[in-house]
């Protein structure tokens, strides 16, 4: 099994995120702005923590990340079988997001809840739409 984490960074009632390009998978799509793979013997939670450096330049602390969901999904990435996608929230994090990944993220965007743009990852929408209505 696969598993992805991602944290959603919010800011009020707006989301950030990236328009994905040279991925091979959804390019041309926001998706939220930072995710990646869960290494082996890595948590779902300190993944979210390394990717947001990674991708976003960003620190968030352990405490300042908030699970959302977990959901399984297959058939999204040819080869992958069975996903297993962390979500996790942050309203706190150190320093200002930019764009660490230039050749996978053709741009970075603040988003309201409510006006989401439709080119959006279908399961990540999904997560999205639900954090709208809690």
């Amino acid at each position: 099994m696969t598993a992805i984490s991602y944290v959603v960074l919010r800011r009020g009632e707006e989301v950030l995120l990236q328009l994905r390009r040279g991925t091979g998978f959804m390019d041309g799509c926001w998706s939220i702005a930072a995710a990646g793979h869960v290494e082996s013997g890595e948590s779902s939670a300190a993944a979210a923590i390394r990717e947001a450096w990674e991708e976003l330049g960003v620190r968030i602390a352990a405490h300042d990340l908030q699970e959302l969901l977990t959901v399984s999904r297959t058939n999204s990435i040819p080869g992958a079988g069975c996903i297993e996608d962390h979500f996790h929230l942050a309203t706190a994090w150190s320093g200002t997001p930019r764009i660490m990944e230039p050749d996978k993220a053709g741009d970075l965007r603040w988003f309201r809840l409510g006006e989401l743009p439709g080119n959006l990852v279908p399961h990540e929408k999904a997560v999205l739409l639900k954090l709208l209505a809690n």
